[in-house]
């Protein structure tokens, strides 16, 4: 159930993450020419508000990670079916290649030149 929940909330975080990077001004490239008119304008409280939003949100991405980790079931058997599908894959391949190997052919031996 906290395994769900934390799941849950990476995700919404997330989306919050990508859209708070998005809406962020870059701070250098073309860009940068264009950035004294945002400080003049009193944009820069907005992005100091952004970058905050941004570690806070990327800190709490990597604690409910760990929380997911440690709350997930450690009895649960995850592609048990899978691994007999490859074990039986495994032994179809085997089986057949012995069967389906192409013939070595005898090399005959050199006769000495006289």
């Amino acid at each position: 159930m906290l395994y769900s929940i934390c799941i849950v909330l990476i995700l919404v975080a997330s989306i919050i993450l990508i859209l708070a990077v998005l809406v962020q001004n870059p701070k250098s490239g073309m860009a940068a020419n264009f950035g004294a008119a945002n400080q003049v304008m009193g944009v820069r409280e907005s992005a100091n508000i952004l970058e905050k939003t941004t570690w806070t949100l990327a800190g709490l991405i990597v604690a409910l990670s760990l929380v997911a980790t440690i709350s997930m079931e450690s009895n649960v058997t995850v592609g048990t079916s899978l691994q007999k599908d490859a074990e039986a894959l495994m032994e179809h391949v085997n089986a057949t290649s012995t069967q389906n190997a192409m013939p070595q052919a005898e090399v005959p031996a050199e006769t000495p030149a006289e």
